[in-house]
C-alpha cells in the first residue's frame, strides 16, 4: 500500500484529510443510530407498527452487506478520491430520500440505499487514512477515522434524537445530509489526486481473495465482535427487569456505552500499531472477561453503567483487524478493507440473535452477556487458525519481511 511521507512537500495535511474522513464515519454513525432513538415516531408517521418499524433498521443493515463488495468492486480502478466522493454522494442521496419519504415503503428504500456505500466508504477511509501516514501510525490513523462513528454514538445520536423528539424526525436525516454534503466538499477540496497509488481492478480483486488470511480474519470480526451487540441489543429489558431502574436512567447507560466505545476505539488504535496478533488474542481474552463478568455489575445502576462502559470498549477489536486485513489481502485491499464492515454487521446480527434464543429460551435478562461471550470465545478458536497457518506459511517461505505477527 503506498504511503505518503508527512514530511515531503508534497504531502497533504494530514490533520484536515483525517477530520475529513472522520467527518464522513460520524455521519454514517448518525444515519445508522438515529433511527433506533427515533423508531416510534417514525413508525408512527409512517402508519406501521414498531415490529414493522423495525425494518427501517433491518434494510439499512442488509444495504451495508451487499454494498460493501459491489461498491469496492465497481469502483475498484478509481482513485481513493474518486471513489470517497462517490460513495458520500450516494450517502447523501440516500438520507435526502429518507428524509422525503411518504411512505414505509419508500423509506425502506430509502434505508437501503443508505446503507449500501457504508462499508464501501468506511472501509476506503481507513485505507486512505493508512496511506497518510508511516506504517507505525496507521493502526491510530485508522483509530482516529472509526472515532467519528463512535462520536456519533455517544454525542450525535442522542442530539439528534432530541431534535427529532421536539421538531420532526425528518430533521435528523436534514443534518445528516447536511454533514454528508459538507464532508463531500472537504474531500473534495483537501484529499490529493495520488498519482504514485496503485491500480486495481475487479479481477485482482477477487483472486486476492483466494488468501484464507483474509477469510479467518474476516471470521474473527464477524463471530468475535458479536458478543457487545448480545448485550447491547437488549439494554432496554436489561435496565428494567434485571436492574429493576426506571427507563429514566437509559441515556445515562447508553452515554456509558458511547464513552466505553470511544476510548476502547482510541486504546485500539494504539495497540494496532504494536504486536497486531497479540492486540487482537488480548481483546478477545478482555471481551470474553467483561461479558462474563456483567451479569455481576447490575445490581446498581452504578453497576449496570460500569458494565456498559466496559462493554463498549469492545470495539477496541475494530483497527487492530483492519490493519491486520491491511496486512495480509495483498491485491484485494479495498474488497478486504470493506468486507471488514460487512463482517461486523454479521455480528451486529449474529449478536442480537444469539440474544434473542436467550430470551425466548426464559433465561434471565442478563444471560445475554453470558451466552454472548460464547462468541469470543470462537473468535479466538478462529484466531488459533489464523496463527497455524501463518506459521505453516513461514515455514514454507510463503511470507516475507513485512507480513508482521
Amino acid at each position: 500500500m503506498t504511503t505518503l511521507s508527512p514530511d515531503s512537500p508534497a504531502a497533504p495535511a494530514v490533520g484536515p484529510l483525517l477530520f475529513a474522513l472522520a467527518l464522513g464515519a460520524f455521519a454514517i454513525g448518525l444515519s445508522e443510530f438515529v433511527i433506533m432513538g427515533l423508531l416510534p415516531q417514525v413508525s408512527d408517521a409512517m402508519h406501521v407498527s414498531l415490529a414493522a418499524g423495525s425494518r427501517f433498521i433491518s434494510y439499512y443493515a442488509l444495504g451495508v452487506v451487499i454494498g460493501a463488495p459491489l461498491f469496492s468492486l465497481s469502483t475498484a480502478k478509481l482513485s481513493r478520491k474518486h471513489q470517497l466522493m462517490i460513495f458520500i454522494t450516494l450517502f447523501l442521496c440516500g438520507n435526502v430520500s429518507s428524509m422525503l419519504a411518504g411512505n414505509a415503503h419508500a423509506l425502506m428504500l430509502s434505508r437501503f440505499l443508505s446503507g449500501l456505500p457504508h462499508g464501501a466508504f468506511l472501509g476506503v477511509a481507513a485505507l486512505a487514512a493508512a496511506s497518510l501516514v508511516e506504517e507505525s501510525r496507521r493502526g491510530q490513523a485508522v483509530g482516529k477515522v472509526m472515532l467519528g462513528l463512535t462520536l456519533a454514538s455517544l454525542l450525535g445520536n442522542p442530539a439528534a434524537t432530541l431534535l427529532g423528539e421536539h421538531l420532526d424526525w425528518r430533521w435528523a436525516f436534514a443534518c445528516v445530509s447536511l454533514l454528508s454534503l459538507a464532508d463531500a466538499l472537504l474531500i473534495y477540496k483537501l484529499y490529493p489526486q495520488q498519482r504514485e497509488e496503485t491500480q486495481s481492478s475487479p479481477l485482482k480483486e477477487i483472486r486476492g481473495l483466494a488468501n484464507i488470511r483474509i477469510w479467518l480474519t474476516l471470521g474473527i470480526a464477524a463471530i468475535g465482535f458479536g458478543g457487545m451487540f448480545a448485550v447491547i441489543s437488549y439494554i432496554t429489558p436489561i435496565l428494567t427487569l434485571a436492574a429493576h431502574l426506571s427507563t429514566l436512567w437509559l441515556p445515562a447507560v447508553l452515554f456509558m456505552f458511547g464513552l466505553g466505545m470511544v476510548l476502547g476505539n482510541l486504546a485500539g488504535g494504539r495497540l494496532a500499531d504494536g504486536k497486531i496478533m497479540l492486540s487482537i488474542f488480548c481483546i478477545l481474552i478482555w471481551s470474553v472477561l467483561v461479558l462474563s463478568l456483567f451479569p455481576l455489575m447490575v445490581s446498581s445502576a452504578s453497576g449496570l453503567m460500569l458494565g456498559a462502559f466496559l462493554i463498549g470498549t469492545n470495539l477496541a477489536l475494530c483497527a487492530p483487524l483492519q490493519v491486520r486485513l491491511m496486512q495480509v489481502a495483498g491485491k484485494a485491499q479495498t474488497l478486504a478493507a470493506t468486507l471488514n464492515h460487512s463482517a461486523f454487521n454479521i455480528a451486529n446480527a449474529l449478536g442480537a440473535f444469539l440474544g434473542a434464543w436467550v430470551v425466548q429460551q426464559g433465561y434471565p435478562m442478563t444471560q445475554t452477556a453470558s451466552y454472548g461471550a460464547i462468541l469470543p470465545l470462537l473468535g479466538m478458536a478462529i484466531f488459533a487458525l489464523a496463527l497455524l497457518k501463518e506459521a505453516a506459511d513461514r515455514k514454507n517461505g510463503a511470507l516475507g519481511s513485512t507480513d508482521l505477527i
